[in-house]
């Protein structure tokens, strides 16, 4: 009786069984890194256009320096902090933008939610030409958009004046210098809320109205206890984007017509900062105001944010 031994395993034989080993470490090695290649060139530009400036504004806000390039950077340490928490136009710059972002809001939430739901009723390509007319202020400069309404408040021979038969400087004038700033920038804003809406509309599934009017809803208890609920998420980032971002916006506008003015009416915190910086040449106060900002705002938002997380309902 033969036995047949199995032949013995060679060098040959064995390498494609270590070769197979190495392309799957190497797959999952790529698979790894595959999803922080796309999020590098992202990382990158946070960092070089964010996390670096921040940096960089928190060292010069302890420095006193006129920003020439001749004049040595004097260290300061809080000192900037300490006089311009001292400043009574700090302060006063703080409550305008409370009263910025106050006045702002009607234009960013509620308007935009009446005419959003106002244009459920219109059907066809009437709805597309009204959803033109509305988002077509958000697409003017703000600088034209300055210009344009500098001539419609023109005291006097303006628009507005012959219309209301007054004679009044709507623009340099203490009592309505501030309206105009928030009005035009919520009438230029008021597009934007209005189709971010519309997004939170459409996100809605029609099974819920069909399934209340099967229960005999009528369509004024559908908008009360099922539209607006479900809608809160979109209300409550309205209300987010437009407390971060009022103050910048409006930026373009408070420099093209008012400059801060009159008499600092128009002078927010974001403008104060601009000022201090490039009108009276001091860096480090600047840079201070602008840190306190940041910091100020980023708490805000993080209240908000949690407020959001806990009211907010979503339709899972």
């Amino acid at each position: 009786m033969f036995v047949v031994e199995p032949p013995l395993a060679t060098a040959e034989q064995t390498e494609p069984v270590t070769s197979t080993h190495r392309p799957a470490r190497f797959r999952r090695a790529g698979r790894f890194a595959v999803p922080y290649l796309y999020l590098a060139p992202a990382l990158v530009l946070l960092v070089v256009w964010i996390y670096r400036p921040l940096v960089q504004a928190i060292e010069l806000s302890t420095y006193s320096w006129n920003l020439l390039p001749t004049s040595p950077m004097k260290p300061v340490d809080t000192g900037n902090y300490e006089r311009l928490l001292d400043l009574p136009a700090f302060w006063n710059s703080v409550g305008r933008t409370g009263v910025l972002i106050a006045g702002m809001l009607p234009f960013t939430v509620v308007l935009p939610l009446l005419i959003a739901l106002a244009s459920r009723r219109v059907h066809g390509r009437a709805r597309t030409v009204y959803h033109a007319f509305v988002f077509v202020p958000f697409l003017v400069a703000p600088v034209a958009a300055a210009a344009v309404w500098r001539w419609l408040l023109h005291p006097g021979s303006g628009f507005v004046d012959q219309v209301l038969g007054s004679d009044r400087n709507w623009v340099y004038d203490v009592d309505t210098a501030h309206g105009v700033i928030i009005m035009i920038t919520g009438w230029q804003l008021l597009g934007f809320a209005v189709l971010v809406i519309w997004a939170g509309l459409a996100g809605i599934s029609g099974d819920y109205d069909e399934a209340a009017r099967v229960d005999g809803a009528s369509a004024r208890q559908i908008r009360r206890w099922i539209t607006l609920p479900l809608l809160s998420p979109t209300l409550l980032f309205l209300v987010l984007t437009t407390v971060l971002l009022s103050p910048t916006l409006t930026f373009p506008l408070i420099d093209s017509m008012t400059q801060g003015g009159p008499a600092q009416a128009t002078t927010n915190i974001y403008y104060l900062l601009w000022d201090y910086a490039f009108h009276s040449f001091d860096a480090g106060l600047s840079a201070a105001a602008g840190v306190l900002l940041f910091a100020g705002f980023g708490v805000i938002a993080g209240i908000l944010v949690w407020i959001s997380e806990k009211v907010a309902i979503h339709d899972d």
